[in-house]
């Protein structure tokens, strides 16, 4: 019979890297990684039940991503966090969040923009919860909806390296930055949708995500 042009156990060892990836990063975005944390890839592969070398690799993809400084034959260590990359990840993440909306705003339909809705009020539930992880996971649903229905994988890859350095920073620092607004942002955004207001959507987007996890501006001291 015809040789496979696709050995059978490819996608396996794809959904085994994706897997180690995923659980590594979703251990430094929420911390348990910590910051300048000495990293051992004998210990995570333990943790995850896994040989090394999906470690390895999950490592070297996520130094791509800016969450870990790896480097050969030295200590690999998580990323520390750097104010300069965060304002460069959130100019490209606002950017590329505008896009997917603009890319999408004709086939957003009521259903969509009913689920970016629903999203928004679990935002709103999360916060008041506080609950960090329920907020977060609220934030990415309404987003990922018209990241979604635009329909660009490239688009969606880079959104998810590089939103992982913001997502980290709330996380590590939920109350203390920016983002209690969103929900009123995310109201907005909708709105412009179901006006037709493309432009309108696109830049109050942009506005959210340039806004996002910075630090909530302190009150000024009272006069003595």
């Amino acid at each position: 019979m015809p040789i496979p042009s696709t050995p059978a156990s490819t996608a396996g060892r794809r959904l085994l890297r994706d897997d180690v990836y995923g659980r590594i990063r979703d251990a430094i975005v929420r911390g348990r990684l910590a910051p300048g944390e000495k990293i051992n890839d004998a210990e995570l592969a333990v943790w995850l039940g896994v040989s090394r070398t999906p470690v390895r690799e999950a490592l070297l993809r996520l130094s791509r991503d800016g969450l870990v400084h790896a480097r050969p034959g030295r200590v690999t260590t998580v990323a520390p966090e750097d104010e300069t990359v965060l304002a460069d990840a959130r100019e490209v993440v606002a950017e590329l969040h505008g896009l997917a909306v603009r890319s999408a705003s004709a086939r957003l339909g009521a259903e969509e923009l009913d689920a970016m809705d629903e999203a928004t009020a679990r935002l709103r539930e999360a916060l008041e919860g506080p609950d960090p992880a329920a907020a977060l996971q609220a934030d990415d649903d309404f987003h990922a909806v018209p990241v979604r229905v635009a329909g660009n994988p490239i688009l969606a890859a880079q959104l998810d390296a590089v939103t992982a350095m913001l997502r980290r920073a709330e996380f590590l620092h939920f109350g203390s930055l920016t983002g209690s607004d969103s929900p009123a942002e995310h109201d907005l955004i909708v709105r412009r949708l179901r006006e037709g207001d493309v432009a309108g959507a696109v830049e109050a987007t942009r506005a959210n995500w340039l806004g996002l996890g910075r630090p909530r501006p302190q009150p000024a001291a009272p006069p003595r």
